[in-house]
């Protein structure tokens, strides 16, 4: 009877797959078995690289960042809560590696708000996305939308980086409000604040826009 080889990553998730993140960084941090740091890696890199993508709008930035986020987790291993969820902390070092990418790179992040957030079931503020896209396939509206989408990445661009950032967890990402609280170190409370004052903003900005080229 033959047997199929399995991957070696395949095998270490599976043979971890009953441990929750938070069980996994505990135990690396006691053991240093490097296969239950790799299961966190595998669990963590499509997300992780995807935000720091999006955040710093440049892949090899974003390859830099994401490696420093898992060096990071590395040698601050022992800094971690053990009462306290890994995913919060994992996306505030992250946010961290982004940011200081962007200040090495001098490069102005591009976040898009195109996301469907019908399925949420968070009581944040409507998607602008739901304003800006509609579900024909009308070659002009098609036109239309990409202009739309442009519009919405320049606009968010105009924002202070404490509206970005809360926009990119929140409406990209698709974090709850207390995630991206604990992430960012701010009040629940200042994220909901935060996220109200640039939807206002982004209503004021797309009506004066508008109306300058309705005249």
């Amino acid at each position: 009877m033959s047997t199929k080889t399995l991957d070696p990553a395949i095998a270490s998730e599976n043979a971890h797959s009953d441990l929750s993140d938070e069980g996994l960084i505990t135990q690396y941090r006691s053991t240093g078995d490097r296969s239950l740091f790799e299961t966190l890696i595998q669990r963590y890199e499509r997300e992780i690289f995807s935000y720091l993508r999006r955040y710093v709008g440049n892949s090899e930035i974003a390859e830099d960042a994401f490696q420093g986020t898992f060096l990071q987790v590395h040698l601050k291993c022992q800094q971690f809560d053990s009462s306290r969820r890994f995913r919060p902390w994992l996306y505030a070092i992250a946010t961290n590696q982004a940011i200081d990418a962007q200040r090495r790179n001098k490069r102005h992040r591009m976040v898009s708000l195109d996301r469907n957030n019908a399925n949420e079931k968070d009581d944040r503020a409507g998607s602008w996305s739901e304003k800006l896209v509609g579900d024909t396939l009308d070659p002009h509206v098609a036109a239309a939308q990409e202009e739309n989408s442009r519009w919405v990445n320049h606009s968010v661009q105009s924002l202070g980086e404490s509206m970005q950032q809360v926009i990119n967890l929140v409406y990209y990402q698709g974090l709850k409000y207390r995630e991206a609280a604990e992430i960012l170190g701010i009040p629940v409370g200042t994220v909901k604040s935060r996220l109200h004052a640039a939807v206002q903003r982004l209503g004021i900005l797309w009506e004066e826009s508008h109306e300058e080229r309705s005249e």
